[in-house]
């Protein structure tokens, strides 16, 4: 079998010659560790990183955007995963000034708000260390916003040319390996306290929100559909360890019909729906994985209670994506990166319906040794 065969034995119940893989993202040292060179990918180094090619203008920009798309399916070739990651973090902002080489300036068009950003090439983060001032808003503002996201979502018409890097892996790969399009989402946004309020206060809003998103994946998936993609991701994250960020009422309530109306179209299409979310989503397990339609749950997050075995038991036709644990590979021996990584391979032999996987991103202060130890027991015992 190849990549896609083994993947497509999965997603129809059937057994693959031997376990899929697919991690869900890398940091970049690691892997340039991995890929003998700088490797554009990565999270907030990757976003800093197109800061510095847009301040360095169109062409360089061009080639940024180039070399990070081939770095991504050259490290999944390389790590031996049969699903593509086409491309990884980024932000097209361009800053407003320079102020050193790890540090940018952003403005608003009109100058009346602006942030500073810096990375810290230790730990690859590209974060906000200071701003102007603005009013919080308040959930009173939130009919504008979701007025605002209304109209979007209904002028939204996408084509072919809106996906250019899932366009791009898609003939990279020719068939030989599937690729991640995400394109889907369905998340209430947990980061922003006003809207967790309103799923008390106005739900009416949180469903508007909920319903313009499904909208425009609906748009997405139909396009995706066209150019062969069949693996589409989207969902949102909405758990901790502890579990669910709002009440498994409002999941059921406000989230489950819109994951079931894309759930719909995308079988009506033949393509995969796949939701995201770290986290313990037992509380909600029997929206998400029995009433949903969704086709399988990624970040799947071993730490966190979400245990394939009885996943599988319970919901048998449920693909699942990772379960080796991103803390694990960074605080763990290596012994013990190789223990949970066997275990996970062979759950994922016994149930037939998993590609095991690092459920997040292998962090850049994971030891090279905890990588050598994922990959070498991956290739040995797959």
């Amino acid at each position: 079998m190849n990549s896609a065969e083994r993947i497509r034995a999965v997603l129809e119940g059937h057994a693959p010659d031997r376990v899929p893989i697919h991690h869900i993202s890398f940091s970049s040292r690691v892997a340039s560790r991995i890929l003998g060179r700088p490797a554009f990918v990565g999270g907030g180094i990757n976003q800093w990183r197109e800061a510095v090619a847009l301040w360095n203008g169109p062409d360089a920009h061009t080639e940024f955007a180039a070399r990070t798309l081939n770095d991504s399916i050259d490290l999944a070739i390389a790590t031996g995963q049969d699903l593509v990651r086409p491309g990884y973090w980024r932000d097209g902002e361009k800053p407003a000034a320079k102020i050193n080489e790890y540090t940018f300036r952003y403005e608003s068009g009109d100058g009346s708000r602006w942030a500073v950003k810096r990375l810290d090439p230790r730990t690859e983060v590209y974060n906000t260390i200071a701003q102007s001032g603005s009013r919080e808003t308040e959930i009173e503002d939130l009919d504008q916003e979701t007025e605002k996201r209304e109209r979007r979502a209904q002028e939204y018409a996408p084509t072919k040319t809106d996906f250019p890097d899932i366009r791009y892996a898609l003939d990279r790969v020719d068939g030989k390996m599937e690729v991640r399009a995400s394109v889907l989402q369905t998340v209430v946004p947990y980061d922003r306290p006003e809207w967790l309020e309103a799923t008390i206060l106005r739900p009416d809003l949180v469903g508007r929100l909920l319903d313009a998103q499904v909208l425009e994946s609906i748009k997405n998936a139909r396009v995706l559909a066209g150019m062969s993609a069949r693996m589409l991701f989207g969902g949102g994250d909405f758990a901790s360890d502890a579990g669910p960020i709002y009440s498994p009422f409002v999941f059921s309530d406000l989230v489950l019909p819109r994951l079931v109306r894309i759930s719909e179209e995308c079988r009506k299409l033949g393509v995969y729906h796949f939701f995201g979310s770290d986290g313990n989503v037992w509380p909600v397990a029997e929206s998400l994985y029995g009433r949903s339609g969704i086709h399988g749950h990624f970040e799947l997050d071993r730490r966190a209670g979400m245990d394939i075995p009885r996943i599988h038991e319970r919901y048998p036709r449920l693909v699942m994506i990772g379960n080796i644990s991103s803390h694990t590979m960074h605080t763990g021996t290596p012994a013990e990166v190789e223990a949970e990584t066997r275990a996970c391979l062979e759950e994922a032999r016994k149930t037939g319906r998993v590609l095991a996987g690092c459920s997040n991103i292998v962090v850049s202060e994971t030891p090279d040794e905890n990588v050598d130890a994922l990959l070498n027991t991956i290739s040995r015992y797959r």
